[in-house]
């Protein structure tokens, strides 16, 4: 998954418009305009797309935790300059807050069936025996999961 096709998940998820995925920058104490967001919402066959580096979706996901869960005393964390999908992941349970059979639920929503011992391998840290990498698909379930719980059903 591109960094592109997980900005644009999250803000249908959520139904984001542009000016909250600005003020989501914000409060990661980053500016951004609106054609910035525009070009890394366009589909690459677009000539205006523009690529989304590991340290804006960064920048997006610590500006989600702190809309979500409230901003941390201290200074802002710095983004990560490179993201994998553990990294990602563990960001979008800590912004919605999920615990382990929350995540369950949402990846049983798209029909995922997965335990929590195989779950909690993707929260480990690199040099941990048991850690697993989060697959594209993995990560591409819990994304349509939590569309299907949190956007509103027209």
């Amino acid at each position: 998954m591109t960094n592109n096709d997980i900005l644009r998940r999250i803000r249908y998820a959520f139904d984001f418009s542009d000016s909250k995925m600005m003020a989501l920058f914000a409060l990661a104490d980053h500016t951004i305009t609106r054609s910035q967001i525009s070009d890394w919402l366009k589909k690459e066959e677009d000539p205006a797309y523009q690529e989304c580096s590991d340290s804006d979706l960064a920048l997006f996901l610590n500006g989600l935790i702190n809309d979500k869960r409230g901003k941390k005393e201290g200074p802002e964390p710095a983004p990560e300059k490179v993201l994998t999908n553990n990294i990602i992941f563990r960001k979008l349970r800590i912004a919605l807050d999920l615990k382990a059979d929350d995540i369950i639920e949402i990846l049983g929503l798209t029909e995922v069936k997965i335990s929590k011992h195989e779950l909690s391998a993707f929260f480990r840290k690199p040099e941990n025996r048991h850690y697993r990498e989060c697959k594209d698909q993995v990560l591409r379930n819990f994304l349509k999961g939590v569309q299907l719980k949190y956007r509103p059903q027209i």
